[in-house]
């Protein structure tokens, strides 16, 4: 098959958790000999088509900025879409994948694959709804009309996780044909051996105001009580850095809270958590959450919020993590239990991860891709 996948941003240049699973999708799909095509914004030097790990890269234009402000760029989004057209015009694939975010990409994606006769598939990584107010104000109605304009589109549609899939049918009254969550690789995680550095409580995410690490930062200042040398390492990179630096030294917490830009090789960041003993990630907005089933596959308890858009709380159970209220002080008291009972509660931790096998998660979205293709050549 000859696949084109559509995302702005490519792993590894930029780092999340939906770059990793597209990255890690699109190099297991070619090393099984399919013709795979990543489509987005141009981050590396050289020409504008290179070939990384069996699969073609198509930087479709420059990067321009992600953020304004704090928020994902509209201009950003705008600028990729308009330039996304001839490229992907231009290669002619069996199939489209593309992404919904950032939503405008999704119109060029269907308008090509209308064009060319090319079956589309919009995977859906999270739905916002009413979030859209909470994120743009009054603005807000203009991102949820887009978003409810996209979930009518008669296309397949792929969930990252139940989460999004309940979220899409329960907002817009649109199923979706196929949840192919995120992956991990356990033997290849069981190789890796800890980091040197050792910390207690781990942070792993970008720096955005929903990811809610200075809620951690708030929490670390009740733990130190109790925990007088608590080590927390806080790894990321984003708007909110400047804003965290300050809190850190605000509330004196230099000694204990550590920033730390992402690693440039992934292998790094599994020793990293391999070497803490619980995960933090206390994000409102979540549509799977890769960087928390890879604490867990390192035997790492996850400490998690609840919230309705929060996807990690699917992947914790009594066993396997705690979650908490959006407060400082509910925060602190589970990552409280956590710590307490970080080594026994290991190995259900390295059981809940056990499921989400790359291999297996590849092979169903090659007979999804394969069945789409079929009937679309009905």
């Amino acid at each position: 098959m000859k696949i084109a996948l559509v995302y702005d941003v490519i792993y590894p240049w930029v780092k999340g958790g939906a770059e990793k699973r597209l990255w890690e999708l699109g190099t297991r799909l070619a090393a099984r000999g399919h013709d795979v095509h990543f489509f987005g914004m141009k981050f590396w030097e050289g020409p504008a088509h290179i070939e990384r790990e069996g699969v073609h890269f198509h930087g479709v234009c420059r990067p321009i900025g992600l953020y304004t402000g704090g928020r994902r760029s509209i201009r950003e989004a705008t600028w990729f879409s308009v330039h996304l057209l001839l490229p992907l015009m231009q290669e002619r694939c069996e199939l489209i994948d593309c992404q919904q975010f950032p939503y405008l990409s999704c119109i060029s994606a269907k308008i090509v694959a209308s064009a060319q006769r090319t079956p589309l598939i919009i995977t859906w990584i999270e739905v916002w709804d009413e979030y859209w107010f909470e994120y743009l104000g009054a603005g807000g109605w203009v991102g949820k009309t887009i978003e409810k304009r996209l979930a009518r589109l008669r296309d397949p549609g792929i969930a990252i996780s139940n989460l999004t899939a309940r979220r899409l049918k329960e907002c817009y009254d649109r199923p979706v044909q196929a949840i192919v969550p995120v992956g991990i690789d356990i033997p290849w995680v069981r190789s890796i051996l800890p980091a040197a550095e050792k910390t207690d409580l781990i942070f792993v995410g970008r720096l955005i105001r929903e990811k809610n690490a200075d809620l951690l930062v708030g929490a670390v200042k009740i733990l130190k009580k109790g925990h007088p040398g608590i080590r927390v390492a806080i790894v990321g990179e984003g708007p909110e850095e400047e804003r965290l630096k300050a809190m850190i030294g605000e509330d004196q917490l230099g000694g204990s809270v550590s920033l730390h830009p992402f690693f440039p090789d992934h292998r790094d960041l599994i020793a990293f958590l391999k070497a803490s003993k619980v995960f933090v990630l206390p994000s409102v907005r979540e549509g799977f959450g890769i960087s928390a089933l890879e604490a867990l596959a390192c035997g790492l308890p996850v400490v998690t919020v609840d919230h309705p858009a929060n996807a990690v709380r699917d992947l914790v159970t009594g066993e396997s993590g705690f979650v908490s209220s959006c407060s400082p002080k509910d925060l602190a008291e589970k990552i409280g239990l956590a710590l307490e009972n970080h080594e026994s509660m290991r190995t259900a931790c390295i059981r809940a991860a056990e499921p989400y096998s790359w291999d297996r998660i590849v092979t169903d979205l090659e007979r999804f891709y394969g069945s789409v293709i079929r009937c679309g050549k009905e």
